[in-house]
């Protein structure tokens, strides 16, 4: 049985992006996520130094990298990649071992 799929972004965002306009920015991806199958949960989180998470939980591995291919693709891409330090993502697909 497959396992289910932590997809884990950490980025900084360009200097003159304000907190609420990146949320609103990224609540447009909603539809998207919640359209495709095995979508189970998404959070986006923001640490003191500016580093944000998005972490998003898949039912499996194919899923978490489909959706990540066609991501890019979407009609809110665009805006979303123009708020964000190109040099400051990086992205992993990780298999959750255990949750509570």
């Amino acid at each position: 049985m497959p396992k289910t799929v932590a997809e884990i972004v950490t980025f900084k965002l360009n200097p003159d992006i304000r907190t609420e306009d990146f949320v609103k920015l990224s609540q447009a991806t909603e539809a998207f996520c919640r359209q495709n199958p095995g979508f189970k949960h998404r959070q986006l989180s923001r640490a003191e130094d500016g580093t944000w998470t998005d972490y998003v939980v898949w039912a499996d591995m194919k899923t978490a990298q489909d959706v990540a291919a066609s991501f890019g693709q979407q009609e809110f891409a665009p805006a979303l990649m123009a708020a964000i330090q190109p040099d400051s993502v990086a992205m992993r697909h990780e298999e959750i071992e255990w949750a509570i």
